[in-house]
């Protein structure tokens, strides 16, 4: 009994890794159930002994995937601060690998149409990692909290606009655009250079460069 038991949990986590994966790369619409089971090594018959309905393995899998990746920004954020979430959050390799990366920022427009419990289980994983960035920032920072929500939504936001641009230089400018506004929601120093930098900092630096 304990040996079914364990091969039922490894075939329930072995659908929602796929799942989780299939639905970042490819979306929930046109990620089927079929198609996920035969990549699980699993029957079609076989999904129902663990899930209700696709909106169920939507949920569970993204939950966990949600779940991963708040362990691994706050992994981040104890080794390297918020500079080292941000850096890897808008990191190229972030942008080109969906299947592995930020539920949020790969399904977001679906997320929206889901039902009420996985909309509210994402809103719900969105304020905790935004509590975790905000437990990262400076002491004495005013209004941690909001100031977390902006950073989060803004790297979010970035990544999302860098893989719809994908294969142009702007996908770069945009991450590297969104990085310095996450930056300079948290106070840190912006990337010197580039189009990814304020206009004003520009201003400074070109001043700089004039000849007297």
């Amino acid at each position: 009994m304990r040996y079914e038991k364990g091969r039922k949990d490894a075939s329930r986590t072995r659908i929602m890794e796929v799942a989780a994966e299939r639905f970042r790369s490819d979306g929930i619409a046109a990620s089927g159930l079929a198609g996920i089971m035969s990549k699980a090594g699993l029957t079609n018959g076989a999904f129902y002994p663990h899930f209700e309905s696709k909106a169920d393995l939507v949920r569970e899998s993204v939950a966990a995937a949600l779940d991963d990746r708040a362990k691994a920004m706050h992994e981040l954020a104890s080794a390297g601060g918020l500079e080292a979430v941000i850096a890897a959050y808008l990191s190229p390799q972030h942008r080109d690998s969906p299947g592995n990366g930020c539920a949020l920022a790969a399904l977001l427009p679906e997320l929206a149409r889901q039902p009420a419990d996985t909309r509210t289980l994402c809103a719900k994983n969105f304020q905790a990692t935004a509590r975790q960035i905000a437990s990262a920032l400076p002491p004495k920072t005013e209004n941690p909290e909001s100031i977390a929500i902006g950073v989060y939504a803004t790297l979010i936001g970035a990544l999302q606009l860098a893989r719809a641009a994908k294969g142009s230089p702007l996908s770069d400018r945009i991450l590297a655009a969104g990085a310095d506004a996450a930056r300079a929601l948290i106070g840190s120093p912006q990337s010197d250079g580039g189009a990814s930098s304020p206009p004003r900092a520009r201003a400074k630096r070109a001043a700089k460069r004039r000849p007297n």
